[in-house]
């Protein structure tokens, strides 16, 4: 096979996966809009969320701080909603 065919091919790839990466990446980030209006839809009020604005206003030394702390809260929502729906399941049976 001469260079010339091999750089060919080799450009033809780059621009396929160059592609399929853009593709991908719109119907990863669509679901991740989708995900995110569920869970949204799903939450009740009466939860608190530590929003991005409270992270920011904190001093720049207390921000991991702050990003570890917000992580740690949604967690443990996510455990309490998880823990809820189970007992509602064992209520039901």
């Amino acid at each position: 096979m001469e260079m010339k065919h091999v750089i060919i091919f080799a450009v033809i790839g780059i621009v396929a996966l160059l592609g399929f990466n853009i593709i991908n990446g719109n119907s990863r980030e669509q679901n991740r809009e989708i995900a995110a209006s569920s869970v949204a839809a799903e939450q009740p009020d009466s939860t608190v969320v530590t929003s991005d604005t409270d992270i920011i206003s904190q001093p720049l030394s207390q921000q991991p701080k702050a990003i570890v702390d917000s992580a740690t809260s949604k967690i443990d929502q996510a455990q309490q909603a998880e823990q809820d729906r189970v007992d509602q399941l064992d209520d039901a049976q």
